[in-house]
């Protein structure tokens, strides 16, 4: 398939998501996550970033501890955490000592939920040790992240739409959860909108599917998707109580099929950017801070123009300067770099390939100098040095070996 841009990659063949394989047998600011700061100082900087990696078990072997070398990028592995299952999705707490992750399954404890592990971690030396493990009210979990406040963590599980908020104790443990919420309504049609010719990405509109959840930047609203119904839903938080209610405005719905992944809120808080999975599309939303409300500005595909076939949008962050977006896009294994005006409108730069296959998610280090992609199907972790003027990552031609790899978390 010519293109004018730098790569020319396509896939066919494979369905949409990786199932729970194996798994029966087996500091952040609100923005952080997403928006990627990188104002806090790094941990042991002087002896480089620890990183966490997150894979999908058994072919990967669980949580690895990596430090991260502040001239390279180079990741040295120092430790593994064996002693947990599908660990898809990980993040550190406020606090700076503590990890929690997902584990992607359905029969926690007998019964047909997933399940969050909590974890303190040794400043010293990075290692991990296990402090609880809870239900995550859902099966499937593949997204948490903490409340501002730092006193609840929120969880997205994929099986049966539902979101949870779990309490984060004053010793990093987590309690049972404070609030669940399931979604309800129809789901979205199997051809998504605004998919490339030819795109056979139709899979995901079965049944609701959250898939993200995360607090704006003041805590009083938290955003979640769900892919199966193609919506954003909205909802004010309560601090004190860890409950959910409904916005003013309950949810926004994305084009039909499109099948919403991941969001990015931009620095200024104003201007949310949403992933579509099955049309690999990028949504730009006004982001109404007192209301939680959105609205639709801008709709521009994440894909070459000359694209035709299945792609399917995964991860999307916004530099820590707010001057440019990225994009993941799975099967035609890329990264979509956009530079943002001052309004926080994007305009695409161009496309890098992700040096393997299937991009679940990327990560920028706190520095803001090197970018991760966790290749899930070909077993990898590309590492790539970021070009300020242009923006877009260029491989350093290193690899790291995991199995499945998933997401790649800094603690700082």
């Amino acid at each position: 398939m010519p293109s004018n841009e730098e790569i020319d990659v396509s896939g066919a063949g494979v369905s949409r998501r990786e199932m729970l394989a194996g798994a029966t047998a087996l500091a952040m600011t609100g923005l952080m996550p997403k928006a990627l700061a990188a104002t806090a100082e790094p941990a042991a900087a002087g002896r480089g970033i620890l990183a966490y990696a997150g894979c999908y078990t058994p072919n990967g072997g669980g949580i690895y501890q990596f430090r991260i070398d502040l001239a390279t990028g180079a990741l040295t592995q120092a430790n593994l955490f064996a002693d947990v299952v599908n660990p898809s999705w990980i993040t550190s707490g406020l606090d700076g000592r503590t990890l929690y992750a997902t584990n992607e399954i359905d029969n926690f404890n007998g019964t047909t939920s997933g399940s969050v592990s909590a974890f303190r971690i040794d400043r010293a030396t990075g290692s991990l040790s296990a402090l609880n493990v809870v239900s995550s009210q859902g099966g499937a979990p593949v997204y948490l992240n903490p409340h501002p406040s730092g006193k609840f963590l929120f969880v997205a599980n994929y099986n049966g739409g539902s979101i949870a908020v779990l309490p984060i104790h004053a010793d990093g443990t987590l309690g049972n959860a404070t609030d669940v919420k399931t979604d309800t309504g129809n789901v979205g049609p199997t051809t998504p909108a605004g998919a490339p010719p030819g795109s056979f990405a139709n899979s995901g509109h079965d049944a609701p599917h959250a898939h993200y959840i995360h607090s704006d930047p003041s805590g009083r609203f938290v955003l979640h998707v769900d892919l199966g119904q193609d919506r954003i839903y909205s909802w004010r938080f309560d601090s004190s109580t860890g409950q959910l209610t409904p916005a003013a405005v309950p949810f926004t719905a994305a084009p039909p099929g499109s099948g919403p992944r991941h969001l990015a809120f931009h620095p200024s808080g104003r201007v949310v950017y949403a992933l579509t999975e099955e049309s690999s599309v990028l949504l730009t939303y006004a982001y109404n801070g007192s209301t939680g409300a959105l609205t639709l500005l801008d709709t521009v595909s994440a894909l070459p123009a000359q694209f035709v076939g299945t792609s399917y949008g995964s991860e999307v962050a916004v530099s820590a300067d707010g001057r440019f977006l990225y994009a993941a896009n799975r099967l035609h294994d890329s990264i979509a770099t956009f530079a943002l005006d001052a309004s926080g409108l994007p305009s695409l730069v161009g496309h890098t390939q992700t040096m393997g296959d299937y991009p679940r998610s990327f990560s920028i280090d706190p520095t803001g100098k090197f970018f991760y992609t966790t290749n899930q199907r070909s077993d990898a972790i590309a590492i790539f040095k970021i070009d300020h003027a242009t923006g877009k990552p260029v491989f350093t031609d290193q690899y790291v070996p995991i199995g499945s790899p998933a997401r790649l978390a800094f603690l700082v």
